[in-house]
């Protein structure tokens, strides 16, 4: 079996799509009610890709996962935190995807300048919890029935990781673009060979 990770392109819009509708449909780990098509997966990806990474994990040549950053929130000030979603096919848990995704990514924004990262999580759900804090996340905050899909009104916690010491004058982080290509390079090739382990998604 080869696992792969690379950067996402808008051509897999529309495996990726599929990978995330079944989470739209079935499941309130997402608050979408209709899953995105094709089309505005293409959008999406290209607002992402200018600053943020977006990485796609590949089984024998198949898209098997993806994780990608995104602002976690839109002002000025909120500029040096990042909010992660990652989304796996469900024939391919328990190969370590996730974990190969977020190590990469989390490192390429680290190198990028950026000082927390951020997961919103739709609870109960003991698998996510325990996976993000694997990776060094803990809850910061609860948004008691904040949102409501197939039927119920759900919570919402909020996990944070820290990256690096905080400084009075931060510098803004720099777009994935312009790190070095031979760093992104080996950054995606380390995080593509981890040992295959026990894995929650």
């Amino acid at each position: 079996m080869e696992i792969t990770l690379r950067m996402a392109c808008p051509a897999d819009a529309e495996k990726m799509a599929a990978i995330y509708a079944p989470y739209v449909e079935n499941t309130s780990i997402t608050f979408e009610y209709v899953p995105p098509t094709a089309e505005e997966f293409t959008h999406r990806i290209e607002r992402i890709l200018p600053q943020y990474p977006w990485l796609v994990c590949e089984v024998d040549g198949q898209v098997a996962g993806y994780c990608y950053a995104s602002p976690h929130h839109e002002r000025a000030a909120f500029q040096w935190d990042a909010e992660l979603s990652v989304y796996v096919d469900s024939r391919f848990h328990r190969l370590g995807i996730a974990s190969r995704l977020y190590h990469a990514i989390t490192a390429l924004l680290a190198a990028q300048g950026y000082y927390r990262l951020y997961s919103l999580i739709t609870v109960p759900n003991p698998i996510s919890v325990g996976f993000h804090q694997a990776h060094g996340f803990s809850t910061i905050a609860t948004y008691p029935a904040t949102g409501y899909k197939l039927g119920e009104w759900h919570d919402m916690i909020v996990m944070e990781r820290p990256l690096r010491k905080l400084q009075d004058k931060p510098v803004p982080p720099i777009s994935w673009h312009l790190l070095d290509e031979e760093f992104v390079a080996l950054c995606l090739k380390e995080r593509s060979s981890l040992h295959q382990q026990k894995e929650f998604l």
